[in-house]
């Protein structure tokens, strides 16, 4: 499988692996994730994704184009229908996810990272969305995820000249969280995950879905989910716990109930 997986105490850590062609989604590389993914999201006690690239080079430099040179307009509807698929799953993951971007994060590349919860960056790391060399624009969310995580214009700017910006630009822009040196990106990456795994799992994944709903525009409907989300961590063991543990002044012990 073009993906690897490696379990990292409550961490799962996945890794595009095919560095000869830039860790390339092709549709294998999709199913790869999408795979790991659904065993992940049956393992309780994995609490946090960390997805990275193979290689020094690339994070992973986009869709696979030999796949699409010859595609009919059908063709390529269903391969971009593939990525929102994938994508719109890992934004809406109960997992936080984090992006460790090693190098190129270009096209669907950085489409992915943009569904991600958190993104950190190597300082040799680059981001574009380059489509339009192609004749072609971003397909797998990119006009929409772009505009979201940074500004309009600048994802207009990203989209319409093709270029690529550096890790220090891209966290400028608020594409990128943090930029670290490069041999210290995985364990910084892992350093955070661990950390948000320590934190109540129901909660966090309530965090993100009710944080998700932000950039939609029913401010008042997701006030309301909010208000409910709030609510109903008050049925769970660690809600108890968590505040025991304020008053008894000792770490929080997070059992996942």
């Amino acid at each position: 499988m073009p993906v690897d997986i490696e379990r990292r105490d409550r961490v799962a850590v996945l890794t595009l692996n095919n560095p000869d062609a830039l860790n390339a989604l092709s549709p294998d590389m999709l199913d790869g994730l999408d795979a790991h993914l659904a065993a992940i999201g049956r393992d309780p006690e994995l609490r946090a994704v960390v997805i990275t690239g193979a290689g020094d080079k690339a994070f992973s430099a986009g869709a696979d184009i030999r796949h699409m040179r010859e595609a009919t307009p059908l063709q390529a509807r269903e391969y971009a229908r593939r990525g929102h698929d994938l994508l719109n799953r890992i934004e809406a993951f109960p997992r936080p996810v984090i992006a460790a971007v090693n190098g190129y994060a270009l096209g669907g590349g950085c489409e992915l990272t943009l569904a991600c919860d958190i993104r950190l960056a190597s300082e040799r790391a680059s981001f574009g969305q380059p489509e339009v060399n192609l004749g072609i624009l971003p397909g797998w969310g990119g006009t929409q995820r772009l505009a979201r995580a940074t500004s309009p214009g600048f994802a207009k700017e990203l989209i319409f000249t093709g270029r690529r910006c550096d890790a220090e630009e891209a966290r400028a822009a608020g594409l990128a969280n943090h930029v670290h040196p490069h041999d210290e990106l995985i364990d910084r990456a892992l350093e955070l995950a661990d950390e948000i795994a320590g934190k109540p799992p129901w909660a966090i994944a309530a965090a993100k879905e009710v944080a998700n709903l932000a950039l939609e525009g029913d401010l008042q409907g997701h006030l309301a989910r909010e208000l409910d989300a709030f609510a109903l961590a008050f049925t769970t063991e660690d809600q108890r716990e968590g505040m025991a543990a304020f008053f008894e002044r000792r770490p929080p012990r997070f059992a996942g109930r």
